[in-house]
């Protein structure tokens, strides 16, 4: 297959060296020193915001954690009482709290 070339257009050549993109070298202008010193303030005040949020996260979370810690305290010291009871009842004794639990477990099954 032949093909033939399509003619370079010489404008378009001219444009490409003539035309130079991006900053001058040398060209900074006081108005730019200004916007570059509040661009640093604006991302050192997010910065500070940032890890304000960070530390509030941090001890939401730890508060969370010490009340499931405490919650789980209570539950493993209730279910120890429970052991107790069915170690008592085995042994054919009934054990002392064993009214007050159950009347608790009668008032939340009328509930």
């Amino acid at each position: 297959m032949d093909y033939e070339e399509a003619p370079v257009e010489p404008s378009s050549i001219e444009r490409k060296e003539s035309g130079k993109r991006g900053r001058k070298p040398g060209r900074k202008a006081s108005s730019e020193k200004i916007d570059m010193k509040a661009k640093l303030e604006r991302s050192r005040q997010s910065a500070r915001e940032c890890r304000a949020r960070k530390k509030l996260r941090y001890q939401y979370l730890e508060e969370l954690v010490t009340d499931r810690e405490k919650a789980v305290l209570s539950l493993r010291v209730e279910l120890e009482k429970y052991r107790q009871f069915a170690h008592e009842l085995d042994a054919g004794r009934f054990p002392e709290g064993m009214k007050e639990v159950l009347d608790e477990v009668g008032v939340m099954k009328q509930e």
